[in-house]
Parts: structure tokens; C-alpha cells; sequence
């Protein structure tokens, strides 16, 4: 269960960062005004709460797994919201961070002190 509620914090995180940056793009690129703006530092506001309640406790290694995810969910983002469509480089790219994600957070480690 904690490598479930794990996985659902990070798509969770993502969700919250990416739909951030995203509406802050959309307020000052897209010159959508400032409720878009607002609404976006929100989320970022929430993405950094919702990291702090992972299981693991070391801020270093939740930080770097979640870039992986922040990766692959950007990827996916653009394609759902933004009409992107990855190239197989995108794609592989996306895979190989997925994958660092599980090494640095589900691998196990050893007993320390």
C-alpha cells in the first residue's frame, strides 16, 4: 500500500505543479489575466504540501524522484491540454526518467545505524 499511495502522491504533485505552471503560462503568455495567475501559484502552493506527505522522509531523494515525474507528466499534459504530440525520443526520454523514479524511491535499500 505505501508504494500505491506513493504513486498517487507524485500523479498527484503533477498534477498540482504542471496545472500550475501551466495556468501562469496561460495568465501572462496567453494573456488570460490575473485569476489564471492566482490560481496557478495556488496549485504550486499545493504541489509543495502534497510532497511533504510521502512516506519517505528525505526531502533530496522525494525531490529528485518526483523531477522523473514532472518529466513524463509534462509530456503527458501537453498532449491532453495542448494538442502536443511526442516524438519516440520524447517517449524514451519519459520511460528512462520513469525509471530512475523507481530505482531512487522502490528499490530497497539497506538498514543504516
Amino acid at each position: 500500500m505505501t508504494v500505491t499511495r506513493s504513486i498517487l502522491l507524485f500523479v498527484l504533485a503533477a498534477v498540482a505543479e504542471i496545472g500550475g505552471a501551466w495556468l501562469i503560462w496561460q495568465g501572462i503568455r496567453e494573456h488570460r489575466g490575473w485569476l489564471f495567475i492566482g490560481a496557478g501559484v495556488v496549485a504550486l502552493g499545493l504541489y509543495g504540501f502534497v510532497a511533504t506527505l510521502q512516506p519517505d522522509a528525505e526531502f533530496g531523494r522525494i525531490l529528485a524522484a518526483y523531477g522523473g515525474v514532472f518529466v513524463a507528466g509534462s509530456l503527458i499534459w501537453g498532449m491532453v491540454v495542448d494538442g502536443f504530440r511526442p516524438d519516440r525520443w520524447d517517449v524514451i526520454g519519459a520511460l528512462i526518467c520513469l525509471v530512475g523514479v523507481a530505482v531512487i524511491m522502490y528499490m530497497p535499500r539497506a538498514l543504516e545505524g
